[in-house]
């Protein structure tokens, strides 16, 4: 754990015990964790990897390179028809994040071996938004 995270979580009004659940499951020795757009990031040699973020009817996991998991639970959810690369897994209760616990650690765990293959997501040309790790 990183301390100078630590606010985002003690902050938060919604969210907070998901958000904080899913911060024990992210963390990994494997994994840093670090702020970036005002979010815990979790990161492999600097390189994104996750992020968890709250919005007003969910919190998620924020996968850089989401597009390259194999999603075999079909949980992972393209934002927006711009956004290329990232995927997110949504949650609405702490129930939910309980449950899939070890489903979303396999899903970190694949998002690290992505980023350690070295593979990258195809950006198509002249698209509005990418969020690439």
């Amino acid at each position: 754990m990183n301390s100078k995270v630590d606010f985002y979580f003690t902050k938060a009004k919604t969210w907070q015990q998901e958000i904080e659940a899913l911060r024990t499951i992210v963390l990994s020795p494997d994994l840093a964790e670090v702020l970036k757009w005002g979010c815990p990031c979790y990161t492999l040699e600097d390189k994104n990897i996750v992020l968890i973020h709250t919005f007003k009817e969910y919190c998620a996991l924020l996968f850089f390179k989401g597009s390259l998991l194999k999603d075999p639970k079909d949980i992972l959810v393209q934002q927006t028809e711009n956004v290329q690369a990232a995927r997110q897994m949504r949650f609405t209760s702490l129930q939910e994040i309980n449950k899939l616990k070890t489903v979303i650690k396999a899903y970190i765990k694949e998002a690290i071996a992505v980023e350690k293959s070295g593979q990258k997501v195809e950006m198509e040309k002249n698209n509005g938004v990418c969020y690439a790790g």
